[in-house]
């Protein structure tokens, strides 16, 4: 028969002896349980799941995906359409209206019936804005670098708003400029930035949260995608990530108030921030404030080819400047308003997956599509 050990030729265990049987009386009771079920006739078999069932089973777990993803922008659809009652008796305050983003929204909110309170750099700005808008819209001249422009603005907004407080704070001065390699710049010329785009935004707004907060309304800050994605160098990139970091503190802290924050992130668009002269004149003067030593690591062929690539700045800016002014209006009436606010389709599809790559990969993609100094490695 068999040679008396398990695997023999012959039967399966062969002549199982004596110190065989308790194991294969365990295997026997292993096959009955698990083929032959409780309750099962003796026939019944269990088997594993065909090729086709397997087929069905992945569908349909693909289409029950499909359906929450469905159900899930279909219940935020609906949320985000729900509108704030009552907008004709909300004031918002808005900086930066001499032009660009601010210009517009201050425009597009007077349309929508809301009380505007425009805050304008210069007399002939804030002239230029009352002339396209309602009688509802009344502007003031803010210079958000300085701290008794900024209390006297204050003052002006709390006589108009009163007991009902400020329903909107829309922080959108900035600039841009001068943007160069970190060596070919000063610590003022950090300054020049930071000082509009990021300590000008926390003076006014810590000047007007007692009245936002009395309303329960809301804050919307003007970042940008340089905020979540540093390529450039000079103070830019530093203020927008400052705006990040602040609105993410300001969030938690006036939710305990039912205040809502948001963060416009907007990719490149076609304002006086981006124009391509402004930002070539104070490319060439950091370059001309630079040292020799300096000079000489990057050389003339560099900032010629930044130069270039600068004038064609424009063509890749998006003229649709609706697309920011849309979602900070979104912002302020919402009932459900978002958090951030990326408008721009190189903002979406470029700088914001960019953002959550891995450092090494986004350091080598910045590095290859950038420019060279002359005695780079």
């Amino acid at each position: 028969m068999g040679s008396g050990q398990p695997g023999g030729e012959g039967d399966l265990w062969g002549e199982v002896p004596g110190i065989w049987a308790p194991l294969e009386i365990s295997v026997q009771r292993f096959a009955a349980t698990s083929l032959h079920p409780p309750g099962a006739s003796a026939g019944f078999l269990v088997r594993a799941p065909t090729a086709p069932s397997l087929c069905v089973t992945c569908k349909a777990m693909w289409l029950c995906l499909v359906a929450l993803v469905g159900l899930y922008f279909l219940l935020r659809w609906y949320r985000e359409r729900q509108v704030v009652s009552h907008l004709q008796d909300k004031f918002v305050f808005i900086t930066g209206c001499d032009s660009g983003f601010g210009n517009l929204l201050a425009r597009q909110l007077d349309l929508r019936g809301l009380r505007v309170l425009a805050a304008c750099l210069t007399e002939e700005g804030a002239q230029q804005l009352r002339g396209q808008t309602s009688d509802r819209l009344e502007t003031v001249i803010l210079d958000v670098t300085k701290t008794e422009s900024i209390s006297a603005a204050a003052q002006w907004v709390k006589e108009r708003v009163g007991d009902r407080g400020l329903w909107g704070l829309v922080n959108n001065a900035g600039v841009s400029v001068p943007t160069a390699p970190n060596e070919w710049l000063t610590k003022h010329d950090f300054m020049k930035i930071l000082d509009v785009n990021l300590l000008g935004l926390l003076e006014v707004t810590l000047s007007l949260l007692s009245l936002v907060r009395k309303a329960r309304g809301r804050v919307v800050n003007v970042s940008s995608v340089m905020g979540r994605l540093s390529v450039l160098g000079g103070g830019y990139c530093i203020s927008k990530y400052g705006v990040e970091a602040f609105s993410d503190s300001l969030r938690r802290e006036l939710s305990y108030f039912g205040v809502k924050v948001a963060v416009i992130e907007p990719g490149y668009f076609s304002t006086n921030i981006s124009s391509p002269e402004k930002i070539s004149r104070a490319t060439q003067e950091a370059w001309d404030q630079a040292s020799p030593e300096v000079k000489e690591i990057y050389g003339e062929k560099f900032l010629a080819s930044v130069k270039k690539s600068i004038e064609k700045l424009e063509s890749l800016c998006c003229n649709n400047l609706y697309l920011v002014t849309d979602c900070m209006e979104h912002a302020l009436t919402a009932r459900h308003p978002r958090t951030r606010y990326s408008p721009g389709w190189d903002a979406k599809l470029f700088y914001l997956p960019m953002s959550y790559m891995p450092t090494v990969l986004v350091d080598a993609i910045i590095s290859w599509s950038s420019l060279k100094p002359l005695k780079a490695l």
